[in-house]
């Protein structure tokens, strides 16, 4: 949740923004900040981090946006009610599923009590779609997977 907070204030947009208010801000903030537009070597640099930053905050935005998962509500709901799991892991303050389809979602706000209760239940399984479906923010992850 720490992340969602800090992308949000990097690109100043309340939870409420659409898809389409936050490609214009991304927008207009990547050409305040394009490194094309500085004079000095160190401008440039200091531009280009913070462009990457920008983007890192967009897209990750536009991941978790009520508009996208809507999208792929039909998608995610299949998997998490037909797949079993493959994997579950916490890192980096998120819940990260591997479902046996090839499935990978990120969950975020999970305390760590949560996530130690999943360990040590019966079936994991269950659990998630008692306690960790339909209550926490998700994405999915299977872009990042493949990026590592």
């Amino acid at each position: 949740m720490k992340k969602i907070v800090e992308y949000r204030k990097l690109l100043n947009v309340t939870k409420a923004a659409t898809l389409k208010e936050l490609k214009t801000i991304y927008r207009n903030s990547m050409k305040e900040c394009h490194p094309d537009t500085c004079t000095t070597d160190e401008e440039a640099r200091a531009a280009e981090e913070q462009s990457k930053a920008i983007i890192e905050a967009y897209h990750f935005l536009v991941s978790v946006a009520p508009e996208t998962l809507d999208k792929t509500k039909a998608e995610y709901t299949k998997t998490t009610t037909t797949s079993g799991i493959l994997e579950f892991y916490m890192e980096n303050q998120a819940l990260y599923i591997n479902f046996v389809d090839g499935s990978c979602y990120e969950y975020f706000g999970v305390p760590k009590n949560t996530y130690i209760k999943m360990i040590n239940a019966e079936s994991p399984a269950r659990f998630a779609r008692r306690h960790i479906y339909g209550t926490y923010l998700y994405r999915s992850a299977v872009k990042i997977v493949a990026e590592v």
